[in-house]
Parts: C-alpha cells; structure tokens; sequence
C-alpha cells in the first residue's frame, strides 16, 4: 500500500458513461493505492517499461513532464533516471477507458535506456511463441547503453529495494 496522502484527483463516477467517456481525469486506484504505467518510447514506439503510479507520482509527472512512478519494492516516490541520467520527458499522457491504466510517451535522455540493465528497454528477451515451455528467452537486445556497474557501482544495477533506478 502507498502512503496515506489525499489524493489530488476527484474519486472516480459511480456511473460507467461518465467515467469511460467523460473528460475528466479520475484515476480508478486498486486497492494498493496504485495505477499500471506503461511507458512507450516516443521516437521508437517500443514498450520500454511497466511500472506503477500512485496519486502523488501520477500528479507530479502531469505538473513537472518528468516520469515519476512508485516504488513497490522501496515503498517510495522514485523519478526515472534520477541516478542514470536517464529521465524520462513525458510527452503525451493517456488514460485507458476506465482509468485504471496510463500510457506515457516519453523521450529518455542521457544513453536513451529505460532499463537499469542498460538496454533501451526493459523487454529485451523474448518467449518463443509455439514452442516447449522452458525453451530458453531469446536477447533481442544484446548491446546494453551503458554499464549498470559504472552507474549503479553493481552489476545488475537494481536490488529492488535500493535506490537505482
């Protein structure tokens, strides 16, 4: 669960038609306090993240254009690339019909990575679609941006509950 602030944001309408067609903006937090964030890279149009809001992150990366999620495993508000240089610059924000989902299209400075692997996108292995399960991933990204270890001073660059990002 996210900390106890008051939300910025109305409480989503009771009716349906009101909430999936009307123009205001009433995020439909679950239970954990949280909305899905998936992140789009703007220029290459990959998936590049998925990660969670709460109503502080979401109001902060709408007032500020920089992409700030929450933490699950730090328990805490964290801004992409604060460490990295790898900010993400959000450049248009969509909300799924029923408000519980944000896509974010963003513009990744420094070595252009959203991973904290070093490669362009967090997605970089593949399954095999059709074949046995427990055929091994496939790298379709094999040359990361930058070295996790030079920026994070580990190899993996993310404990999940360490500040890398």
């Amino acid at each position: 669960m996210t900390d106890a602030a008051p939300s910025p944001f109305a409480a989503p309408a009771a009716d349906h038609d009101a909430l999936e067609m009307g123009t205001a903006l009433t995020p439909r937090f679950g239970a954990d306090g949280l909305v899905t964030a998936v992140v789009i890279d703007r220029a290459s149009r990959d998936v590049v993240m998925l990660a969670h809001m709460n109503a502080d992150a979401l109001a902060k990366t709408i007032a500020t254009g920089i992409a700030t999620y929450w933490s699950r495993s730090r328990g805490a508000l964290w801004v992409k690339g604060e460490t990295s240089g790898n900010r993400q610059l959000v450049r248009r924000l969509r909300v799924d019909c029923d408000q519980d989902a944000v896509v974010l299209e963003v513009d990744v400075e420094g070595h252009g990575a959203s991973c904290h692997r070093g490669f362009h996108s967090c997605f970089y292995r593949e399954v095999a679609i059709g074949a046995p399960l427990g055929t091994p991933l496939a790298f379709v990204e094999t040359d990361p941006a930058f070295d996790p270890a030079a920026v994070y001073g580990s190899a993996c660059g993310h404990d999940h509950g360490s500040g890398a990002d």
